[in-house]
């Protein structure tokens, strides 16, 4: 099978991630996943959603969004009202991050993750996933050097998350799949997953031919290798999880 940048099978695309790309915000980075290049900025802002006002705890949301040109064709602008895909994603971004959080401790505040698509060629829902939470890390150390965090605060955020597209293509389990792979696809697999093994999600369907339990094991198998290494490299940009690790490289 020939795949693009000659990898194989359970090969990873090139992947980047260039942190504190934005002078303003409380985290940011661009992350590329081959061609798939997307922006994640993390905004603090200092409320919590209604229904937790009172209650001491923050918030982790996310809003996604495809630039007009990220795609062959333009998309327009989702101006008044949200469409489905778009929704279910941005559900998807604060679902994942979410389980990675401690909510209590660091005050009555919420993160605001903007996932912005700068260009797709498939995985642009694992992509902002695995950048958000570079961006919500630097925010949450961002808000501490600033003093907006209570000293008695631990490092709010217990394990690496990373997430990654694999399928069946033309009959043999992929991992990463860019977007010729994604359309052709017999079955379609989203995993996100934390660095220490366990599972958040796992999205699954079959497109053309139902999948077997032997494929699925295949499947996950390579995402879940896939997403170990994904948590290193943001381990390497970050450092470990704590307040004061040193400055991304």
């Amino acid at each position: 099978m020939n795949r693009s940048f000659s990898r194989l099978a359970e090969s990873l695309r090139p992947i980047t991630i260039e942190a504190n790309f934005y002078d303003y915000a409380e985290g940011s980075c661009v992350i590329s996943f081959g061609k798939t290049q997307v922006l994640c900025v993390a905004t603090v802002e200092d409320n919590a959603p209604p229904h937790l006002r009172g209650k001491g705890l923050g918030w982790i949301t996310a809003e996604y969004n495809m630039l007009p040109r990220s795609s062959p064709e333009r998309i327009r602008r989702e101006r008044d009202r949200v469409g489905g895909r778009t929704h279910e994603i941005q559900r998807l971004i604060g679902r994942a991050l979410r389980t990675s959080v401690v909510m209590q401790g660091w005050g009555e505040k919420s993160i605001v993750l903007d996932c912005d698509v700068l260009r797709a060629d498939g995985g642009t829902r694992t992509a902002s996933i695995t950048g958000a939470f570079v961006a919500m890390v630097l925010a949450f150390r961002k808000m501490k050097s600033l003093g907006k965090v209570p000293e008695s605060c631990q490092f709010p955020v217990k394990d690496f998350v990373s997430a990654v597209s694999v399928g069946i293509v033309k009959g043999v389990p992929v991992c990463d799949l860019d977007y010729v792979e994604d359309s052709t696809a017999e079955t379609d697999m989203n995993l996100v997953m934390t660095s220490s093994g366990k599972i958040i999600e796992i999205q699954g369907t079959a497109e053309k031919e139902a999948f077997s339990k032997e494929e699925f094991e295949k499947m996950l198998a390579l995402g879940t290798a896939a997403c170990q290494n994904l948590c290193n490299i943001q381990r390497q940009i970050l450092g470990p999880l704590d307040w004061y690790a040193g400055q991304p490289k």
